[in-house]
């Protein structure tokens, strides 16, 4: 049987479709394509990032999830500014992270970006009041008034539910009330996105569930973009989106959406999990899929008119 290629007319169409398909995540304020941060360490080098894709849309609540060395953490420093990438593109609210400069970076932090770490020790400083310690980034800032700082640090601290501590220094405050404060400090100049590292990892599962509705609280009233690193199932179960990464790769993801019934008028929540496939065209699939099927190496596709079917490969049996 004779196959021909694609015609010059097929070519030029495929072209002009390239062209007109509007760039990967240009509506999104969080992008990462194809990703990559290489450590070395002694002459050996760790790939914790392995061509990363992430889209995050502005309003997004969403969690990071994935096992201790996946890569989660890494990608949290780089989208904080605090680390710089190997290879590939990350852009938060139009700001280049490869290209900033110390200067533009140093503001990114200031302006664009809050960010919750996981040791409440490191959100404030023990020698201020919470008051005072939520002022501080407007402070750092300038330009502010005194009474605009002072009228939005109480405004943040009782929205968070933790007005009555303004004038508490943190060891005066409570694990859980340390870290609704920080949360403020991390709100106080107003950035396009709050992402917190393990911000419950410290806290016993209920006073996590307070965290949370703080997250939550920012998110709804304030319309703050919330990006979450978590271990905790609690939380990424509350999310509406909870993406997870493997071998520096996002791996799956879980959508959650609320559904009514129609008939007894009652609230479910549905969720679907689905696997990422990457601007490469890789695809990770499920370990208990791969293992239950005895796939390794490599498999068998074959594609259908609506879907790709995937097979073992058995000519090594």
């Amino acid at each position: 049987m004779t196959t021909t290629g694609p015609t010059l007319a097929d070519l030029e169409r495929r072209a002009a479709d390239r062209r007109d398909r509007p760039a990967y995540g240009h509506d999104a304020l969080i992008t990462c394509d194809r990703l990559v941060r290489i450590f070395s360490t002694d002459g050996v080098e760790v790939q914790a990032l392995q061509g990363l894709d992430l889209l995050v849309r502005e309003g997004e609540l969403m969690a990071l999830v994935g096992a201790s060395g996946s890569g989660k953490s890494t990608l949290m420093n780089i989208l904080a500014g605090l680390d710089e990438p190997t290879a590939g593109a990350a852009k938060v609210a139009g700001c280049d992270l490869l290209t900033m400069g110390a200067k533009e970076r140093l503001r990114y932090r200031r302006d664009i970006v809050g960010f919750v770490w996981q040791q409440t020790a490191r959100n404030l400083l023990p020698y201020l009041t919470a008051a005072q310690n939520v002022a501080l980034p407007m402070q750092l800032r300038g330009g502010t008034k005194r009474s605009h700082k002072t009228r939005r640090s109480l405004e943040l601290l009782e929205l968070l539910g933790v007005g009555d501590c303004r004038d508490r220094r943190p060891q005066q405050l409570s694990g859980g009330q340390q870290q609704r404060v920080a949360i403020a400090v991390a709100l106080a100049n107003e950035p396009s996105v709050l992402l917190a590292d393990e911000p419950t990892g410290e806290l016993d599962s209920h006073t996590g569930e307070r965290i949370f509705e703080a997250f939550r609280t920012a998110n709804e009233e304030l319309g703050t973009t919330i990006v979450i690193v978590t271990h905790d199932q609690a939380v990424a179960s509350e999310v509406r989106r909870t993406v997870a990464i493997r071998d520096g790769r996002t791996s799956t993801e879980v959508l959650r959406r609320t559904e009514v019934d129609a008939t007894t008028g009652q609230e479910s929540v549905i969720s679907r999990e689905y696997a990422m496939l990457d601007r490469a065209g890789r695809l990770q699939l499920p370990s208990d899929y791969t293992e239950t099927l005895h796939m390794r190496d490599r498999v068998l596709l074959e594609l259908e008119e609506d879907h790709i079917g995937i097979w073992p490969d058995n000519t090594h049996d």
